[in-house]
């Protein structure tokens, strides 16, 4: 049985809200100006992993992650 990521998955299911980018034209030309953060799903042979990451916008290296079984709230909380 294959594992993939059906097409389209990003794209916004209709009457879902979308949120405008907060950084409007902000340069971001330094490390540690921006943060951001993004929680993904990885399919597996029997269900789903969860994996949240902190990453630094400028430089785009990761500065934390975590991976679960289960979208507990307290899983999103890197430190």
């Amino acid at each position: 049985m294959p594992i993939y990521q059906k097409p389209n998955t990003g794209k916004p299911a209709k009457g879902h809200r979308t949120y405008p980018c907060l950084l409007g034209g902000l340069r971001v030309d330094r490390a540690n100006q921006v943060w951001c953060a993004d929680i993904t799903h990885l399919p597996m042979r029997r269900g789903f992993l969860y994996l949240v990451a902190v990453m630094d916008r400028s430089t785009r290296k990761a500065l934390a992650w975590r991976i679960s079984d289960t979208l507990e709230a307290d899983f999103c909380v890197v430190g």
